[in-house]
Order: structure tokens, then sequence, then C-alpha cells
């Protein structure tokens, strides 16, 4: 029996895991019966398969051997291979017998000057070693291969290759493996199943399938036989290169640790198990109901720690289509995943993000997830944000927090360097920010005060270094720190957390003065983020939308705090008005008489602050265009308002309140705002008043006292 499903043109069929699918105008499927009689005779011929072969690990751990190492431990690893030192041996041989002869060849190139020559031969020579190397040093050249703006385009082409097109392992095996570990015959599980693997990677293998009861079309995912045993040794030994590594170059970060959480991670991978319920979270708690977004549906019945069933997913690598629109969505999916739900999926390379035929972007493979802490989301925000201000005397506290800096560390000399490393990567703006040159500029820096790198933020790193080489793929300018600094922003603006509380209040108020500038810095960028339900942007000329963003925001429930500052900044300016303003009057009848000495100024230098703060807080609400880069806005501001008298001050901020075409956009947005919104709005005066009301109040006994 034969079945051939026709995916939309042009087809790329794959399945939903990591591996991009060979691309066929349809694939062929054949009962199970007539296909294992069609390929025992050649799946016999290739018993082991080329990529098993070449790694050289043919053989397997025993039954007690593999069920020890369910979860990573690596005394138990060690205990095993202490009684196969003839297999250790056998692999440090081919480890310094192929990496070896290649490092030669790269000499000899450069000796004898044909470097460039050779460069593309040289490329492809590296990618069958890894090959031969086995699956650890392929899970390494995956990250590598998704950044474009790190690696020679020859290295890139060859090193791509590896997230998707790894020889199969004999089908035979694969078919054994599904009804051993399933417990019924192929038969009895599906009604049609393809006779050769669809994907192959350094982990396992797919075919598509269809169910024998539901009649539904899914993935079936097998694991390569050994690949425990060949992940389990080569951890032992870069475990053991990573401590030589440290006392030899006395670094501060513990290598092995970084070692042990990326394979606790690997092992985490190859449990399917641990897998399909890693997706079915993913969906259920995080992105499930988004439209743009897609996550395959999992069989938890018909999966085991080898063999995983799913949904089958249809479409194209993302790398390959050139959509910026799901890049976008992507780069949004992962940095909430990150921040605002600490779940994240730590592997989003090119083979793991796929653009469907009807547009949307499809996440696959859960085997390597991350977790990161609360204390840790709320660190890293809040060094995002001091960051993009410049205030690196923060950011080095940051950094402690982090666990990259030694309490002990001099902070003030931190601070002096970090100056030095990041001012020109921040001079640029917010949006002009790359993740990859502030990696690369605190190398030195990272050395001298004795950084380090702990464990858990390997795979953070990893993560967010892979997703900018997928968005500068599709646009070389494309900055990831700055395209998501807008849901930093929001998340500063809105979390509840104690911790960003005291964080945006520590922004917002410096030695005691509010830095309206910082707030609209928050907000304008929190107005480009795209929003969950539609991923709409915001069109900077459009005002009206912008005010109407601004007004919903601060009269929710998580606009609360912001509410409250706005209407403290209000009050304040509003107190500073009705002296600059009576001062004005007094000034102007002082004025004509003969011989009357000018009255001395009764504002200080806190009420033209509070007088200033409340013209910029006028002309935030009434949609005129606001200073984005922080620091160049605050010294032109400061040049021309100092520059002003308080007559010109009050005149200013007059016109702004008697001005009908500035107000006009705001009472047009008034109505378009939901009813419970609206009824926030009306609250609003009386909060102000009794705000105000209790400013002159103070002011008034504390002059009085005076």
């Amino acid at each position: 029996m034969i079945l051939s499903p026709a995916p939309p043109p042009p087809p790329a069929l794959h399945s939903s895991t990591r591996h991009h699918s060979r691309r066929n105008t349809g694939i062929s499927f054949r009962s199970p019966n007539l296909l294992l009689r069609r390929t025992t005779v050649s799946a016999v011929a290739r018993d082991v398969d080329a990529f098993t072969e070449s790694s050289g690990y043919l053989f397997e751990l025993s039954t007690s051997e593999a069920e020890s190492l369910t979860e990573y431990n690596i005394s138990k690893i060690a205990s095993i291979y202490r009684k196969k030192p003839l297999i250790v041996f056998r692999r440090l041989l081919q480890i310094g017998n192929t990496l070896g002869k290649w490092l030669a060849l790269r000499y000899l190139d450069n000796i004898s000057e044909r470097s460039d020559m050779m460069f593309e031969v040289r490329a492809s020579q590296l990618r069958e070693i890894l090959v031969k190397l086995g699956p650890a040093y392929i899970k390494i050249a995956q990250a590598i291969s998704s950044r474009p703006d790190l690696i020679p385009p020859s290295y890139l082409n060859e090193l791509s290759l590896l997230q998707d097109r790894i020889s199969p392992f004999s089908t035979e095996i694969a078919f054994n493996t599904i009804e051993k570990e399933l417990g019924l015959s192929l038969d009895q599980l599906f009604s049609e199943i393809s006779p050769e693997p669809v994907a192959a990677a350094s982990l396992g293998q797919v075919y598509q399938a269809r169910l024998q009861d539901t009649g539904q079309i899914v993935a079936i995912k097998v694991q390569r036989p050994g690949v425990q045993a060949a992940i389990s040794l080569d951890i032992l030994i870069l475990r053991a290169l990573a401590g030589l590594i440290r006392k030899a170059g006395k670094f501060n970060t513990d290598l092995q640790a970084v070692v042990d959480e990326w394979a606790s991670s690997l092992f985490r991978e190859m449990d399917y198990v641990n897998e399909a319920k890693n997706g079915a979270r993913f969906s259920r708690e995080l992105y499930g109901s988004l439209k743009d977004v897609v996550v395959p549906d999992f069989y938890i019945a018909k999966t085991t720690r080898k063999v995983i069933t799913m949904q089958w997913i249809e479409g194209q690598k993302l790398s390959e289509v050139k959509d910026l629109y799901l890049v976008e969505i992507g780069v949004y999916c992962s940095f909430n995943q990150l921040l605002e739900y600490g779940f994240y999926h730590a592997d989003p390379h090119p083979g793991n993000l796929l653009r469907t035929y009807d547009g949307k972007l499809a996440y696959l493979d859960f085997g390597m997830m991350g977790e990161f802490k609360q204390e840790l989301r709320d660190g890293f925000i809040e060094a995002c944000v001091h960051l993009i201000n410049r205030d690196y005397d923060s950011l080095a506290r940051d950094f402690v927090t982090l666990g990259l800096l030694p309490a002990t560390a001099d902070k003030d000399a931190v601070t002096k360097a970090l100056t030095g490393v990041f001012q020109n990567a921040v001079s640029k703006g917010v949006r002009n920010i790359s993740f990859g040159d502030l990696l690369g500029n605190l190398g030195t820096t990272m050395y001298k005060f004795k950084f380090q790198i702990p464990s858990y933020f390997s795979l953070v790193i990893r993560s967010l270094a892979v997703l900018e080489g997928i968005a500068i793929n599709n646009d070389p300018n494309y900055k990831v720190l700055g395209g998501t600094y807008p849901w930093i922003a929001r998340k500063v603006l809105t979390d509840s957390s104690p911790q960003l509380r005291s964080s945006l209040q520590s922004l917002l108020y410096e030695d005691g003065v509010f830095r309206i500038d910082r707030l609209e810095s928050l907000l304008s960028e929190s107005l480009r983020a795209r929003t969950e339900r539609a991923l709409v942007k915001v069109e900077e000329s459009d005002s009206n939308e912008a005010i109407k963003q601004i007004m919903s925001f601060t009269l929710t429930e998580k606009g609360a705090f912001v509410r409250e500052i706005l209407l403290q900044e209000f009050a304040k300016g509003l107190d500073a008005l009705g002296l600059a303003t009576l001062e004005s009057l007094t000034s102007a009848a002082t004025a004509n008489l003969p011989f009357a000495p000018s009255p001395p100024s009764s504002l200080t230098d806190e009420d033209m602050i509070n007088l200033r703060n409340l013209h910029r807080l006028l002309q935030l609400l009434s949609g005129s265009p606001n200073i984005e880069d922080t620091d160049t806005g605050v010294e032109a501001f400061s040049q021309n308002t100092k520059k002003r008298t308080n007559s010109e001050e009050v005149s200013l901020i007059l016109n702004e309140f008697t001005s009908v075409q500035d107000v006009v956009p705001l009472l047009n947005v008034i109505p378009e705002l939901p009813p419970d919104l609206q009824q926030q709005l009306i609250r609003l005066p009386v909060d102000l008043v009794g705000k105000f009301v209790s400013r002159v109040a103070a002011r008034t006994i504390r002059r009085a006292l005076s």
C-alpha cells in the first residue's frame, strides 16, 4: 500500500523535531509488513551507519550501566569507564589524531601562504572531522553554525550541514527499537510508515507514519544506538580537559561546572519522555494560544526514553525563508520565555524553528530546555536597563547579583573598566546594540577582574547568541538586544516584583531628582513592543495610538506603580506652577511702581526642576515628540531650559493647558478607552488634588518652621 500526500508547493517536509527533512514533492508510505520485507537485506548490509562507524562507538552500555545514567552523574560515568580503559584510550587517540591532522594542515597552509586558497577545503574537512568525533562535538558545532557574523561563510555553510544532514542508521534497527520500546508490532501501531527516515541528526532520526487507531499523521523519532555511551565518554574527556585548561590558564570560571551544565542538558535531551513533557508544558502554559506560534502535539502514551511520537508539521527552515516578521516573533517568544516564565527553549538553532505553509512559526524539539530563577531574571533585566542608561556603577553591582563577579571585586575599578568597554557599543543608541559585540568586548575585562561564568549562564548566553545569529541571517543589521529592549522596558514598567519596583524607583530618581527623560525612554521603547494578540507594531507617527497605549497602560493595575509616580510628579509640578505664577504676577504688578526693587525669587532649584518636568509630562500626554536617547536628550534639554526665565517657563506650561490643538489628541483617545479605564480616569483628578493639597500643606508648614 502506498500513500502519497501532496503538501503545498514548494514542499519542504519537516518533522516536528529539530532536524530539517529532505526536500521532496511527496513522501511514500508503505504498510509495515511490506516495508520490513523490502528493507531487511539492505538493513543488514549497513547495521552500522557511517556516522556511528566513523565515530568509533561500536559498543552499547549494558542494561545496568544505561539505567544508572538516566540522569547526568559524572561519578557514575567515571566508574563505568574505569572498567573500559581500552575504549577510553582508543577515543583519546582518535580525537588527537583527527584534530591534530587538521590543525597541522592549517598550520602548513599559513606558513606556505595558501590559507585563502585552501579555506573551503579545510572547512569541508572540519565538518567531516566533527562527524567522526560524534554527537557531542556536533552539538557544539550546531550552536556555532548559527553565527554568520562570527564565522567565515565557507565554515558556516559546512557546519550548517551538521544541523540536519547526518548519515541515518539502519531502518531495521530503528523499527526494532520502536517495537521494543512501545511493546507492540509496527502493524499494531501504524497503518503506514515511511520506508526510510525523512530526517537524521546526531541524536536520532525521524520517520513519518499514520497511526493505526486514529489515522493521524505523526513523526516518530528514534534514538541512535550507542549515543548514550558516545556522549557520556566524550563528556568525561571534555570535563577532564576543562579542568586542565582552567589550571593552565588560571581562569576564574569553573569550566568543569560549565561542562556539567551543558552535559545535564544533553542527558535531558536524550530522554524523550522529558522532551514530550517539556513540549506539552511549553504549549499549555506559554504559547499554545498565540496565533502566530505552533507547537506540535505529543503522544505521551506512545513515547519512551528512546522513542517519541508527535504531530507532523510541514514547512521550511526559518533561516531559509527570510521572514523577518517571524524572526521578530521568535525573538519576542524567546525573551518572554527567558524573562517572564524562566522556562526557555535553550536550543533555538535554525533546524528547530520552522515557518509553516500558513505563515506561522513552529517551535520544534523541546529536549534542551533551561530554567532561569526569578532573582536571576530580575538581575538580568536590571543589568540591561542599567546598560542602556549608561549606569555602569549599578551594572557592576548587577554582575555580582548574577554571579559574574565575586562580591570582593573592586566596584569602582570595575565601573571604570565597564565604561571603557561599553560606551562605544551603547553610544549608537538602544536599537544598535549588538549582543555579540558586547560579549566580544568583555574578554579582557573579564580576565582582569576575575569574572566567572556561572554554570546556569552558559545555556542563556548560548540561546541568545544563536537567536541573534538567526536574526542576522535575515537582516545583517538586526540587533537582538535592540529588538528585545522594548519587552525589557515593558517588563520594568509593569512587573510587580519588589526587586524590579525598587530598580525602577532608583532608575527614575537620581539623588532624589525625578529623571523624566528615563521614564520617557522606557515608555517610548515599550510602545515599540508588539502586542501578544496581533503583534502589530505601532507606527511612530501615530501619536493618537501612542497616547492611547500610554493611558491604557497607566490606568491598568499593572501600571499602578507608574501611575502613582506620575500623579506625585504632577502634584509637584502644579505646586511649582502655582508658586511661579504668583511670582510672575507679583513681578508684573511691581514692575510699574517707581523705584520698586525686584523681589527675590522664592523658587528653589527643586521647584524649577518640577516645573520643567511638568512641562515634559504635558508634552508626553499631548503626543509631542519626546527624547529617546537619554544622555543626549537630557543635555540638550537642560541647555535650553536653563536659558529660560521663570515667566517664560510659566507661559510655556500654561500654553500646554490652553492650546486646544495640543489637547485634542488626548480628548479623542478618551472615548476609545474601555469603560473600566474611563472610570479609573475619572478618579484621577480626586487623587491628584489630594496629593497636591498634601504637598502644599507640607511646604507651608516647612517654610513656616524654617
